[in-house]
């Protein structure tokens, strides 16, 4: 059985998918794609004859994810998205960790933007107050307060080894182990909050999710989505409270959010602040999830 698995989901996953798998070649690689059309599929069968190709209709990053953890076999996880790609021997420095720390269910590398900047990725679990500092701007009056800027961890620094309630999902190392118990990604998720959801479930299970700086991967950054997924993200917060906070708190959560909206679309005038009011006035929380 091999250490670690690499599971690369893919959907017109041009033009970084190459780099990608460059980094992690050699290891036991498989990639998922969700029905591209940009000739993703006939690069990596003609660049990575050696790498596992699993075609699927698109069934999202979680029902990816699943897909290609089912058919691997080592005894870690690495889940890397399509737009970003590993540096030197971040793998083997996430597995000496995790097997030194056999409480962690997931062991999240530093990421780094292309201009090797920071790219934050610790993240505090959702509340109606750390949506509210992130939908009505608050966080922007004190980025580095871990107050005013609890969503996305402004207190942290990303220079240490930390217990976090999750991490966002680039690069994620998840133990076996864990998701044997606790189980894979929910697909109700389709896209944004999947691993939320599932970070929430291992730590409610008594698992841990840490964040090592040491190991660090290139993130671009909404390249898989191309940022065309706004009403998916609003969605999956609705889903995620639906499902662990209850009904109630989900509708209090799209009365936020659509109030947040509304405000932000008569300053800022962008389409994708105009269709999340739309979508998030056209029902309630119970019927926007369905």
């Amino acid at each position: 059985m091999p250490d670690v698995s690499v599971v690369i989901v893919t959907f017109n996953a041009l033009p970084w998918v190459e780099r990608c798998i460059e980094s992690v070649h050699g290891l036991d690689v498989i990639v998922v794609d969700n029905g591209s059309t940009d000739g993703t599929v006939e690069l990596v069968r003609e660049r990575f004859s050696d790498v596992r190709l699993i075609e699927q209709e698109n069934k999202g990053m979680g029902g990816g994810n699943n897909a290609g953890m089912r058919a691997a076999g080592g005894r870690y996880f690495f889940l890397l998205n399509s737009d970003a790609w590993v540096v030197d021997n971040a793998i083997d420095e996430l597995v000496e960790f995790a097997d030194a720390h056999p409480e962690a269910a997931i062991v999240g590398p530093k990421l780094l933007n292309t201009d090797g900047t920071l790219q934050r990725s610790a993240r505090g679990e959702p509340t109606l107050w750390r949506l509210a500092t992130e939908y009505l701007a608050i966080r922007k009056l004190a980025p580095r307060s871990g107050r005013l800027n609890p969503l996305y961890r402004g207190d942290f620094g990303h220079d240490r080894v930390e217990e976090v309630d999750w991490l966002s999902g680039p690069a994620l190392l998840v133990r076996r182990e864990a998701a044997d118990a606790v189980g894979l990604f929910d697909e109700d998720f389709f896209m944004f909050s999947e691993e939320v959801d599932w970070m929430t479930r291992f730590r409610r299970a008594g698992w841990k999710v840490l964040f090592f700086p040491d190991a660090e991967v290139v993130h671009v950054g909404g390249a898989s989505h191309g940022g065309r997924m706004y009403v998916e993200n609003l969605r999956g917060h609705l889903r995620w409270f639906a499902k662990h906070r209850g009904v109630k708190d989900a509708e209090r959560v799209r009365k936020l959010l659509l109030w947040s909206l509304r405000a932000r679309a008569l300053v800022l005038r962008r389409e994708h602040e105009r269709e999340g009011v739309r979508f998030l006035s056209s029902g309630n929380a119970r019927s926007l999830i369905k």
